[in-house]
């Protein structure tokens, strides 16, 4: 089975990036959602895998926006013990400072990871079905762009596991999702992958570029954690990454 915590050294995003996703056998990863008791202990072992000191990680309170946040070194620790100390309703970090890690939390919603080695600078999207409809992937290649000076063809994209389009079921209240849209039989389902990864490509990042890891995370909930599936009780999975 493949470790999660290894698919950077399967496809690199490029020198200079430590980063990674964590499954449901690294334990849940929220210190605010699931059974939470060990959530410490399981962001130090997961994390000292990639290097990262989970006593310096970078979270934020999630709300399903598209409010992006620029990390500076005053950040580092946020969130990283207390959730009440987490940066408050954010769902995308953006930084070019070294050794700052940024974190999301997932469970269905897609981890985008995005980096630019010869800024270098990095983004970390949290993105559901509200922000994507709110472009929050566009929107934070746009805010990389204007503050760290880069251009498209500088960045590459990967993203974590999410829930697929078989298994994504809406109501009839997002017909105007817009593209990502599929409807099957006279049901509506979202494809969370296809949307960001359109959003990504109007914002003129090359198609190469762009990695996808293909894990549904509701077809194979018995490898990670899914909303859908389990409901309130759910744990969650940890995108990290950070600047070497």
């Amino acid at each position: 089975m493949l470790k999660s915590a290894i698919f950077n050294n399967m496809e690199s995003l490029g020198q200079g990036l430590a980063w990674g996703f964590s499954n449901r056998e690294d334990g849940n990863m929220s210190l605010f959602y699931g059974e939470s008791n060990n959530s410490l202990g399981n962001r130090e072992k997961f994390l000292r895998t990639l290097g990262i000191d989970y006593k310096d990680l970078v979270c934020a309170k999630q709300i399903h926006s598209n409010q992006i946040r620029y990390v500076s070194d005053s950040d580092k620790g946020k969130g990283a013990l207390s959730y009440d100390t987490a940066l408050a309703d954010t769902d995308a970090l953006i930084t070019n400072k070294k050794g700052l890690p940024l974190a999301i939390f997932t469970a269905d919603c897609l981890s985008i990871f995005l980096y630019a080695e010869t800024i270098p600078a990095l983004g970390l999207v949290h993105a559901g079905r509200e922000g994507t409809r709110e472009n929050i992937v566009s929107e934070t290649i746009i805010q990389m762009q204007k503050r760290f000076n880069l251009k498209a063809e500088d960045l590459k994209a990967c993203f974590g596991p999410a829930i697929r389009s078989c298994c994504y079921e809406v109501g009839r209240d997002f017909k105007d999702f817009g593209y990502g849209l599929i409807k099957r039989d006279s049901r509506y389902y979202i494809d969370l992958i296809e949307a960001n990864k359109k959003q990504i490509l109007d914002r003129g990042i090359k198609k190469e570029n762009i990695r996808v890891c293909g894990i549904c995370t509701s077809c194979e909930n018995d490898r990670f954690f899914s909303f859908r599936k389990e409901g309130r009780s759910s744990g969650r999975m940890i995108s990290a990454a950070m600047l070497k």
